[in-house]
């Protein structure tokens, strides 16, 4: 199986922390060059430290609730570096609450920070997957495009939009050797988990301890994802061995999802 990605660019999204920075650490540690991006310099600089191999690995740091100029950022950034071969798109997701209590900017501004942000960047990018003739478009959405999470109105509501947005540019791209992707994680032991924990537990003044039984308790597996698990099937989706795989979504939930 061919899972090497040497002599490849990859474009990491949200990688300066969890699931972002261990699909950073995957890839250059398949072979690939990253380019880190997120919106804290510092912590960029530091996840760029940790990424392994020889690979010329830099960052870009990016505010996606501006999506004013992005496309021509990171036409800047590579002009003269040659092509990006492979894309991850993942971003922090919206704060929790029920939808029904959910204000009208709160859908705007999701709608911006995922689906825009995926698709100015992909526009960015696909240029150059078409002419390399390699193209790997991985998005870290989440398992409630399959089933809706409780909680989470805004975040399933948009999910599901980035997931058709996806599949939709899968039939587009296909011919040319581009594949698109979606990654559902589950329940991961990220700094989202736990900050949907910590506003779960303020609300309805259950511990943080109770809370953690009750999630796992819906887990076949009994327990949280490592980000680490999640990177590994993004890096699979990245690499020549996943050809003639497109326009899927990859559920990575302990087999916590109900349905096929």
């Amino acid at each position: 199986m061919n899972l090497s990605l040497e002599g490849k660019r990859a474009l990491v999204c949200g990688a300066s922390q969890g699931i972002g920075l261990a699909a950073a650490i995957e890839l250059a540690a398949l072979g690939a060059s990253v380019t880190l991006v997120a919106r804290n310099e510092s912590r960029l600089k530091s996840a760029r430290e940790a990424l392994p191999g020889n690979g010329d690995h830099d960052y870009i740091c990016i505010d996606f609730s501006n999506t004013q100029g992005l496309k021509e950022k990171i036409d800047r950034h590579f002009a003269g570096k040659g092509h990006v071969h492979i894309l991850v798109n993942n971003t922090g997701g919206p704060p929790g609450g029920p939808i029904a209590e959910a204000q009208p900017d709160e859908f705007v501004q999701a709608f911006n920070n995922h689906l825009i942000c995926n698709h100015l960047l992909v526009q960015a990018v696909m240029s150059g997957m078409k002419q390399s003739g390699y193209g790997r478009i991985i998005n870290i959405i989440s398992t409630s495009v399959k089933q809706p999470l409780k909680g989470l109105g805004v975040s399933n509501t948009i999910r599901a939009a980035v997931a058709n947005w996806a599949k939709t540019l899968s039939l587009e791209l296909a011919p040319f050797g581009v594949t698109v992707n979606n990654v559902l994680p589950g329940a991961t032991r990220t700094q989202r988990l736990t900050s949907l924990l910590e506003s779960k537990s303020v609300k309805t003044g259950h511990s943080i301890e109770s809370l953690e039984t009750e999630m796992k308790a819906e887990i076949p597996m009994g327990r949280f994802a490592g980000a680490e698990e999640i990177a590994a099937a993004v890096a699979f989706l990245a690499s020549p061995a996943a050809s003639y795989i497109t326009g899927i979504n990859v559920p990575v939930d302990g087999g916590r999802t109900g349905c096929l």
